[in-house]
């Protein structure tokens, strides 16, 4: 039996602060608690990443050390974050929202135990939080992504700023990939240096993670490194990044009050990243892989009429390549057709026409199109409105798998699919104590969301009915059936 340990989501920093009881009396794996990753306590419980590597802001010039009145690390860090503009920084939301004090950055420190070694400070101008982040200990519910404006420039050359993941870079999530976490959190849960380091760790099935009195959602999380904490974030790095190929994925939310079990990441792959680049604004620093992108990204036509749109390609640092174009979402009955053929050299312009038949159900679909060459695969999305963008059928969910076997108390993930319908449409399930999450929870017709589901604790089969409805309160329902073992 394991016993129950402390989670801590990684800025708090308070010396006052009282941390739940757990009554170990029958606590097993689940039983453990959490908070975020900034629970520094003065005097010396002080900054590094376990079991690390030692590292520099030489070598990672986007890292920026967050301090904070009455903050307990090394002057006052209680967090680490990453220079993303000439005045804009990304953390996490509890950095800013969970503790008080007046909050400063320091750049340029690869020690905070010796102030005056650093290049530069700045105090904050101003910042924002998800908007779906909504107040102290919304960690626990995920969204922990904050962007800060400086009240000064930040002296890092736009091609050294870090990059920001979004909704598109999905794939660097998944189970198996391998990333970086940098901070200046702690070395252990009672020790530590001020010093930066690095670390190295896999990313998880978000299944294996459930070991938490929190949900990780994968939705909305990422699970990183091991179950028996080998090497992990701790106190002091939250906000820190954790990258992927050169991208940040996601920002250190939470973990283990021991630093003993996995790192927890408020995940980037998803709307929380398109978010924070819209508030981050201006062009992020490119991967050096070639793009794509539609010109115009949205058009009309009517039933039976066509619309045509230009697809441009830019080529990427290695040079032109051979691209292979696609398109997924097409509405019942409409084609696509590339000219002067699927198959680009990045760098070219090709012409897509979406020609819709007689029968084309009205309404606003998403269309994508998917440019694969040897570098790696881009895409980019179309909005096509067929005749006034409204149908009198209402919108279609879909989910895929139908059905899925789980064991109790665990959980399951599905695609939901919508089709038709006015404007956007909200996903809402019904059939368990516990219902369903949607990620995201509102979709454009021909949009996806993933559903996740908790598996109830009694064994039975459990028929959940998925509803979507849209703008004008037309509604549409799909049925999910889980088997709990």
């Amino acid at each position: 039996m394991r016993t129950a340990r402390l989670v801590i989501a990684f800025a708090m920093a308070l010396a006052v602060i009282t941390l739940p009881a757990i009554d170990t009396a029958d606590a097993g794996p689940s039983a453990i608690a959490a908070t975020p990753t900034d629970q520094l306590r003065p005097p010396d419980m002080g900054t590094r990443v376990v079991n690390g590597q030692r590292t520099t802001v030489r070598e990672n010039p986007y890292i920026i050390a967050g301090l904070r009145a009455g903050g307990g690390g090394p002057q006052g860090q209680s967090c680490t974050a990453s220079v993303v503009g000439k005045r804009k920084i990304v953390t996490a939301a509890h950095c800013m929202i969970d503790v008080g004090g007046a909050k400063s950055y320091l750049y340029g420190d690869d020690d905070l135990n010796t102030p005056g070694d650093e290049t530069f400070r700045t105090p904050v101008a101003s910042y924002k939080v998800h908007p779906r982040y909504t107040g102290p200990n919304s960690w626990q519910t995920g969204y922990d992504v904050a962007v800060i404006t400086t009240e000064t420039d930040l002296p890092v050359p736009e091609s050294q700023w870090a990059k920001v993941a979004g909704s598109g870079d999905a794939a660097l999530t998944a189970p198996g990939k391998s990333g970086t976490a940098v901070g200046y959190g702690r070395t252990s849960a009672n020790g530590g240096s001020g010093v930066l380091y690095k670390t190295t760790m896999p990313v998880n099935d978000a299944n294996t993670c459930q070991v938490f009195n929190v949900r990780v959602n994968p939705d909305l999380m990422v699970c990183v490194g091991y179950d028996d904490g080998r090497t992990a974030t701790c106190s002091g790095d939250s906000g820190g990044p954790f990258i992927v190929d050169g991208v940040i994925v996601g920002v250190v939310s939470w973990g283990s009050g021991g630093c003993d079990r996995y790192s927890i990441m408020a995940r980037l792959t998803n709307e929380m990243g398109d978010w924070a680049r819209g508030e981050i604004g201006g062009t992020q620093p490119g991967d050096g892989k070639f793009g794509v992108s539609l010109s115009p990204a949205a058009g009309k036509t009517e039933p039976g009429k066509y619309i045509s749109t230009s697809v441009v390609t830019k080529a990427g640092d290695t040079g032109p390549e051979k691209l292979d174009l696609s398109v997924t979402g097409l509405p019942d009955g409409a084609t696509a057709t590339f000219q002067p053929g699927s198959s680009v050299t990045s760098g070219d312009v090709a012409k897509l026409t979406v020609e819709t038949a007689a029968s084309t159900p009205k309404g606003t679909h998403r269309i994508t199109v998917t440019a694969r060459g040897a570098s790696g695969t881009k895409s980019a999305d179309y909005t096509l409105t067929v005749g006034d963008g409204g149908t009198t059928d209402g919108p279609k969910p879909a989910v895929s798998p139908g059905a899925g076997t789980v064991k109790s108390g665990s959980f399951v993930d599905a695609t939901v699919t919508v089709t038709g319908g006015t404007g956007n449409s909200t996903l809402t399930a019904t059939g368990l104590t516990m219902n369903p999450m949607f990620q995201p929870s509102t979709v454009a017709p021909g949009g996806t969301s993933r559903m996740s589901i908790a598996a109830p604790f009694q064994p039975g089969v459990y028929k959940i009915t998925i509803t979507a409805t849209d703008s004008t309160g037309k509604t549409g329902t799909t049925e999910y059936s889980l088997t709990v073992q």
